[in-house]
């Protein structure tokens, strides 16, 4: 849907890509499950790389905690800080000029009680410019989701496997499997939807489990390895466009091998330059 002084048009479907609505607000996320449209979203973590998502259509772009992997070279995500993710946030949502640009509060930011967790909230907010945040947990954080809501801020919740209690679930472990397991997930589920939340991550879930807590909310779900029944997919850019190095999860599907495309391109213009074939007479001011 596109907008314009005031009166909706239809200029394109939504999730079309580029070129379609202004911009993504979280109610387009309630509009695509209503509609059976699916949501795409990808990390983004600098300016140019939240350029080309944005201008290729991804509906949102979340700044996430993997950052601590992917830019810091952290073993976990749990050593990120909330001053190392704003600055990393703020270039994001200023390259997005169609995106919905989500931060994600990091570990430790949120959990000790509701205020710290609407704190770490509207800093990113006003520090930033993020059009929303996203915190893990189920019913453990519903209350956090229930007060940064109130205080007018969208919330995208983040349950099944959740990487900053890794150790709590014993490393890399899919969830919600078996009866109990299953339940546990749709309590969850229910619980962020109930507390505000405008859409819920459910990451390395099976299929069926999360083919039910699809089925029984009104607020999109999003895939991290949930299978294809939700309502919407997320990908971490740099294993979807092959940068990452080692285990890749099973999930993902890999759409470029961008690693090997730098590596080859560097050894070339060593080689150039070492030749002497670089700077050529063209690269030459007179």
């Amino acid at each position: 849907m596109a907008e314009s002084d005031g009166v909706q048009e239809q200029a394109a479907p939504y999730g079309g890509g580029a070129g379609g609505q202004k911009r993504v607000r979280t109610r387009h996320f309630q509009q695509a499950k209503r509609d059976g449209v699916k949501i795409v979203g990808l990390t983004s973590y600098d300016f140019l790389s939240a350029q080309v998502f944005d201008r290729a259509g991804i509906d949102f772009l979340l700044v996430g905690d993997s950052a601590g992997n992917t830019v810091f070279g952290y073993d976990t995500t749990l050593a990120v800080t909330v001053d190392e993710l704003i600055p990393l946030t703020r270039a994001v949502a200023r390259a997005a000029k169609r995106a919905l640009v989500v931060a994600d509060l990091p570990f430790g930011s949120y959990e000790t009680n509701p205020r710290e967790a609407v704190h770490t909230a509207i800093r990113f907010m006003k520090e930033t410019g993020a059009h929303a945040v996203k915190l893990e947990g189920g019913e453990r954080s519903a209350e956090q989701i229930r007060r940064i809501v109130e205080a007018g801020i969208p919330v995208m919740a983040h349950i099944g496997y959740t990487p900053q209690s890794e150790h709590g679930l014993g490393g890399h472990v899919i969830q919600a499997r078996g009866d109990a397991g299953a339940e546990q997930l749709l309590r969850d589920a229910r619980a962020v939807e109930q507390a505000g939340a405008f859409a819920v991550v459910l990451e390395m879930v099976p299929s069926d489990s999360a083919k039910r807590v699809t089925e029984a909310l009104s607020i999109p779900t999003l895939s991290v390895g949930a299978g294809p029944h939700c309502d919407g997919q997320l990908l971490v850019w740099s294993d979807w466009a092959g940068m990452t190095s080692g285990r890749i999860p099973k999930f993902v599907k890999q759409y470029a091998q961008l690693a090997q495309t730098l590596e080859d391109a560097a050894v070339a213009f060593r080689a150039d330059v070492s030749s002497g074939a670089y700077p050529a007479p063209e690269h030459e001011y007179q």
